[in-house]
């Protein structure tokens, strides 16, 4: 239960402890008000009944508060009937009174004064982005945590939602994880909501469901935390990658560093001018950094096949980037071949091929042409065992194990060389014959 939902449900009994002393100095008029007590009384059990409705959903039909509320409301109709009946209504205004403050006390007694934050990672590989968070909610002794992995889908060249994808037991093993559908926000109310998904619906690619959409999730929290999926190189932040639409919905934008906390302020401000981005957005890093710098070949758990494919050899990390394929297209696919015949056969290298997790769907949606190419380098690849194909939603085991970084430029970039390992970016210009395999 968020402290929201607690204030909430106590101050709904605050306003019943006002609308009976308000009954109690119209109750020797009740002849003449009556219509307008009963309309009362009825408001009373209406907000009695809103109040217990909420318990049993949180805690069940068992708790002392909705013993007493029941109670509660069986006297307010009694009431209805007694409000010509002074004595009789005095002696049960009285009664009335004593059931109010009561639950009032049994609320303060039976929902625990506690902070509830929510994190609503949609891609497991992405976790990353909250991880340390979270983690250092968890051990805040007056915080309760949800992680709520949610649905999200590829889309179609036209904008439609195609295949909807749930990665909720894809997350690892340490992460307790509620589904989305056991989660009320309109009733828990949580204190913090924290994202990684910015963009709403303006993504081509994929979309979480609409429901999870910043704007309504602003409906039901009063601190919505957007903490960005990716990092970069620390000298500032693009305006395309600082202006989704939840930074106009969300009270707190975290950033990387300082500079790039001048470069939000200063982009998202032109574009939103009522956003207040200089009391939003917070230069506190990033959570995937906290997450790189402690990993290492001793502490990572990777498969089997991996370690006996990799012993006594080095490992390349070879990433391949949405942008960079988009962008080069064929010229991009001829240079994956290059590589992958360089490291055909090597006895003293293996090489670890981590593709962005979106490519498939991102060529299928918006690059249909350059699909079936891909597959057949993929197909090629894995049919050949020509090195070790990670399509796995955590990043991190290939980066503990690897000796160096080969690939494009991409946030991976910026998280490997914080590792201190060497770091090298790939030109697709740059091609076998070249002569400089």
């Amino acid at each position: 239960m968020s402290r929201t939902t607690r204030k909430q449900l106590l101050s709904m009994t605050d306003t019943l402890i006002k609308a009976n002393k308000a009954l109690k100095i119209n109750l020797p008029k009740a002849s003449k008000k009556k219509e307008g007590l009963i309309q009362l009384l009825s408001d009373c059990q209406d907000s009695a009944i809103s109040i217990g409705e909420t318990m049993e959903k949180l805690y069940g039909e068992e708790t002392e508060t909705v013993a007493e509320l029941e109670a509660y409301c069986e006297n307010l109709y009694q009431m209805t009937l007694a409000l010509e009946n002074l004595p009789r209504a005095k002696d049960l205004l009285q009664v009335l009174t004593g059931q109010i403050l009561r639950i009032r006390r049994l609320i303060e007694q039976e929902v625990p004064d506690r902070l509830e934050a929510v994190f609503l990672p949609y891609k497991a590989s992405m976790w990353d982005s909250l991880e340390s968070i979270w983690k250092a909610a968890g051990e805040d002794g007056d915080c309760d945590t949800y992680v709520i992995p949610i649905p999200y889908y590829d889309r179609n060249p036209d904008g439609s939602f195609r295949e909807e994808h749930y990665e909720g037991k894809l997350f690892p093993k340490d992460v307790p994880i509620t589904h989305y559908n056991e989660y009320d926000f309109e009733i828990r109310l949580p204190d913090v909501i924290f994202i990684h998904n910015p963009y709403d619906g303006g993504n081509y690619v994929t979309s979480v469901h609409p429901y999870f959409y910043s704007k309504n999730l602003k409906n039901f929290t009063n601190k919505l935390v957007y903490v960005p999926y990716f990092v970069l190189n620390g000298e500032g932040i693009d305006e395309n990658f600082a202006t989704p639409t939840a930074v106009l919905y969300a009270d707190y934008i975290i950033a990387q560093t300082e500079r790039e906390r001048q470069d939000y302020i200063r982009y998202c401000s032109r574009l939103y001018p009522q956003g207040q981005f200089e009391k939003k957005v917070l230069a506190l890093g990033s959570p995937k950094i906290d997450k790189v710098r402690s990993v290492n070949r001793d502490n990572v758990e990777v498969p089997g096949e991996w370690l006996e494919r990799t012993e006594g050899k080095k490992v390349i990390l070879y990433n391949t980037s949405l942008n960079g394929l988009l962008k080069a297209g064929d010229a991009y696919l001829n240079k994956m071949q290059d590589v992958f015949t360089v490291f055909h056969n090597r006895e003293d290298a293996v090489l670890l091929w981590r593709p962005h997790p979106l490519m498939e769907s991102t060529l299928l949606s918006m690059r249909p042409e350059l699909y079936a190419e891909y597959m057949r380098l993929k197909e090629w690849f894995q049919a050949e065992e020509i090195g070790i194909y990670d399509d796995t939603t955590d990043m991190y085991p290939a980066i503990g194990l690897s000796d160096a970084y080969y690939g494009d430029w991409s946030s991976l970039v910026w998280l490997y060389r914080e590792t201190g390992k060497p770091v090298m970016v790939q030109d697709v210009e740059v091609r076998v014959d070249d002569g400089l395999y």
